[in-house]
Parts: structure tokens; sequence; C-alpha cells
């Protein structure tokens, strides 16, 4: 019978030979291709000597085709947990030099096994995706881990944060677990990700396209919007990660972390009272206004190349997380289309989700008119973004710096949604619609009339500008709650966060609503 010691040493022989994946050579091409081992991933990811790992030695149970003399060490796929900045993350990381990091029965248990646990813990889980794809020997136990995994994406969906870092192919089946979660990473040149590839396509509709201009990093973002996040390396998209998770919480019954002092430091910023423009017609950079409102100027942007006509993304004000929501003036000056209304939606409700105050910019001169954006559903995805921050109950703040017209006035948060603090500078524009339309409805039979048309509708179109676009109708009507300086702007949203920290917003019971999708 073996002794202890020699079960000791049997026990670290099995050990390294699975700590080393596919082998030298296998590691070797995948260092040649510019990624990453699995394993150098979750180096890279977790604080040193915080990872535990889990389901090391898990073998698959497939004996078609040969496989039952296959060895493939922890089957393709590390999973665990250790801690990122100090707090518990789980992980799976696909091993390309195993198999592929192809999906079978016994790696998709691995990782929804590790999801159930992030799930019981309350902790984000990060799914790092570098797989050819199911692994066809397996069949339907496959196809079934992939399902499960789908399951598992949806109980965390809402529960804890998950976030999809695409380090190499990621296609057919294995791209909606991604799509089901919170945030997509992807890592540009290397990370591929679509339904069906160029030859596929090319097959069935004649189509050619490259594998890049398909499913690369840039087509996924800027094209489709599915990616939030493009890194330049491995490394780019573990570091990416790492400031994203330092802004969310652990789960949906926590606040986001407070780096604050406690004390609250707001100085006046003489800048924005010039930064905007005189000319309404002339624009503006949104995002310098965002830098100067937020702490050191440090906002992570998401899904910053789609949709540049609308700005979301995360900061801190006073150490504190909040969802930044505003309009860009120096994309189609502002307005709002289908596929800024998703992204808006999608973004609100994630906030709300884990309890991420909403700070809401506003410079909108309504929806975007069109052909296209109407048979494209503008209605039913605008609608996404009323039920967005209507059904959201965290802190909502928003501040007019311009323009607020129409329905689109009400999408970015006004009052009548549920709006808790709404302030407006004086260079603010409240109304149904501009000047120069209201005046071309309101006073067409006057203009008509008279011996000068030109003349007259120059007089009604100052009257109008006089009388309506000016934030003190709104703020007569309690639909404002003040009209601020725009270098008081911080302190504003300062104190309103502070007097908003302990907010409750009771709701009508029901399972869920029904979000026009």
């Amino acid at each position: 019978m073996p002794t202890t010691k020699a079960k000791i040493e049997r026990l670290r022989k099995t050990r390294n030979s699975l700590l080393v994946g596919g082998g030298a050579e296998r590691i070797a091409k995948q260092h040649e291709s510019g990624k990453l081992t699995a394993r150098e991933r979750v180096g890279l990811l977790f604080d040193p000597d915080t990872f535990q790992e889990m389901f090391l030695f898990a073998k698959h149970r497939c004996t078609n085709f040969g496989m039952e003399k296959a060895e493939l060490p922890g089957d393709g796929v590390i999973t665990g947990v250790g801690t990122v900045q100090g707090r518990q993350v789980f992980v799976a990381s696909q091993d390309f030099t195993v198999s592929g990091g192809s999906v079978g029965e016994i790696h998709a248990d691995k990782i929804c096994r590790t999801m159930d646990q992030a799930l019981k813990c309350g902790a984000p889980v990060v799914i790092i995706n570098d797989s050819g794809g199911a692994r066809i020997q397996e069949g339907v136990g496959a196809l079934s881990g992939y399902g499960r995994i789908f399951y598992q994406n949806v109980l965390l969906s809402g529960v804890a944060p998950q976030i999809a870092i695409i380090a190499g192919p990621c296609a057919g089946g294995a791209a909606y677990s991604p799509a089901l979660m919170d945030f997509i990473i992807m890592v540009e040149g290397i990370g591929k990700l679509f339904i069906t590839g160029p030859e596929v396509i090319r097959q069935v509709t004649g189509e050619k396209v490259s594998d890049e201009e398909l499913g690369g990093a840039w087509a996924q973002e800027a094209q489709s919007g599915v990616v939030h996040f493009i890194a330049k390396s491995d490394t780019e998209a573990l570091q990416l990660c790492q400031r994203l998770l330092s802004f969310l919480p652990a789960n949906n019954l926590e606040d986001p972390p407070d780096y604050g002092t406690g004390e609250i430091f707001f100085a006046e910023d003489l800048v924005l009272n010039t930064i905007i423009p005189d000319n309404p017609r002339e624009p503006y950079n949104m995002k310098e206004v965002i830098q100067r409102l937020v702490d050191n100027a440090d906002f992570l942007e998401v899904q910053e190349h789609y949709a540049q006509n609308s700005i979301v993304g995360f900061a801190r004000i006073n150490g504190r997380t909040v969802g930044i929501v505003a309009n860009q003036p120096l994309m189609m000056a502002g307005a709002l289309d289908i596929n800024s209304s998703d992204k808006i939606s999608q973004f609100v409700r994630f906030c709300n989700a884990f309890n991420i105050a909403l700070v809401t910019l506003v410079d909108v001169p309504g929806f975007m008119p069109g052909v296209q954006q109407e048979y494209g559903g503008i209605i039913r995805h605008g609608a996404k973004m009323l039920f967005a921050y209507s059904a959201a109950t965290v802190p909502k703040i928003s501040v007019i710096l311009r323009k607020a017209y129409g329905g689109a006035y009400l999408a970015m948060c006004g009052k009548d949604l549920g709006c808790d603090r709404v302030a407006a500078w004086p260079t603010g524009e409240v109304a149904v619609m501009g000047a120069e339309g209201a005046v071309n409805i309101v006073y067409r039979n006057e203009i008509k009339k008279a011996a000068d048309p030109k003349a007259a509708r120059q007089e009604f179109l100052a009257e109008y500008e006089e009388q309506f676009s000016t934030p003190y109708i709104g703020a007569e009507r309690n639909l404002i709650d003040d009209i601020i300086e725009p270098k008081d702007t911080r302190q504003y949203i300062s104190l309103a966060l502070e007097s908003l920290r302990k907010k409750r917003d009771i709701r009508p019971p029901k399972k869920h609503g029904l979000i026009p999708l």
C-alpha cells in the first residue's frame, strides 16, 4: 500500500501536469498568436496569491470518436475565486491550449458551478472567452452545457455583475453567453464574436467578408453595439476589467464602493459659465462638461464608439459611484435615435439594478426624424428610455444645459418620470419644440397676413424665445427644482446625492414590468 509520502508525491505530479494545460508547444503557439494563456490571464486579474482554483481535476466522460484516450487537463477551462483590489470575484477562463478551449459537458459544468457559487456568495463573475466552440464529439452534451450556462447567466442577471472578456474566438451559440452578461470587453485584432462565420455567410448569402470585418472588436462595438469596451491586448482587457469592477458593487444588495473621505468637495468652476456657445446651433463637447463635474476628471465611458450622439459611463462624485447619461451635441446635435435609445436604456437598467445613482445631462433637440428611423421602430426604442427611467428607483438627478424639447426632454429623465432633482442652467430651453418650428405652426396665419412676412416671423421668433425658450416656465410649475449658474453644478449634484442617499421608492407589487423590447 502506498505511503503517505508517495500519495503526496502523486498529488504533486498530477497537479503539476494539469497546471501546464496543453503543454509547452501549445503554450508557445498561444504566445505567438499574441495571446496570453488562460492561467496567465487569471494571474493578471487577481491580487497576488489570492486565487483559489476549483475543479482542477475535472475530466470529460466522452467515449465517442476515440475521445476515451484524450487527456484534457481541467477539461479546457480554469475556474475559481480570488480577490480583485481586495474584493471577491469568481472567474472562468477558457484554455485554448486544451482542445481549443472547446465546450463539453464537464467544461460547461465547471463554469455553471462557478457561476452558482458567485450567485450564492453575491460576488461578480468574469468569464474569459477563448474557445473553438462546442466540442462536436460530445454532441447534445455540449449543447446542453451551453444551455445550462445561459440559464445561469439569467439567474445571475441583476444579482451580481457579469463581465465577459473576448480574448479569442467566440462563435455560434457561445456568443450568446457574453450577450446575456452585463459588459463585454473585447481584445482588438484577436477577439472574434459572431453567430455565423464568414465562410457560412459566403455559402448561404454569397456575401464576402473577413472575420475581422464581421466579428472584430470595432465591428461589434461601433456597428452592432454588442461590445462595450475595446482593449489593445489581453493585459489591457484585464486592467479595464479591474477598473470597471472598482465602480461596481459586489451584488444588488450592496451599495457601490465609496472612496470618499466623508467630506463634500465642490469648488466653483467658472469655465462652465462660458462652455455653452451663444449661438444655439453651435455644438460643444459634452465630455468636457462631464470631466469638470466628476472626481479627478475620471470618467469610464461605456460603448464609446457606438451611438456617439449619446454618452453613458461611470464616474465618482465625492468618492461615490454615479452613472452618467448625456447627450452629445457634437454628433447629430445630440438628437436621440434608435441606437442611442437602446444604449441609454440598457445602461439605466444596469445602474438601477445595482444601486448606482443616475446623473443625466440634457441637451436634446428631439428624436431623430426620418423614414428609416420610423420603420426601424423609433417609437418602440424611445419607449424603452421612458420605461427604464420611470422604472428606476435609484436617486435620479437631471441637469438641463441647453435644449430640452418635446418627448426627448421627457425621455432624458424629466421631472414627470420620477426624477428627484431637476436643475437647469440659465441657457436651458424647455419647450415642446424649438422656436423656429413652433413659430411656423402657432403664428403661421399672422405671418401670412403680415405686410412683411419675413420681418413678422423674426418678431414672433424673438417673442417666442423670450417667453418659452427658457427654464423659467418649467420652474414656475415645479418641473424644475432650481435654476443654477453652471459654475455651481458640481455643488448642486453633490448636495442632491447626499440628500438622496437613503431614498426609498415603493412600487406596486408585480412579477415584472413589460419593457417594450
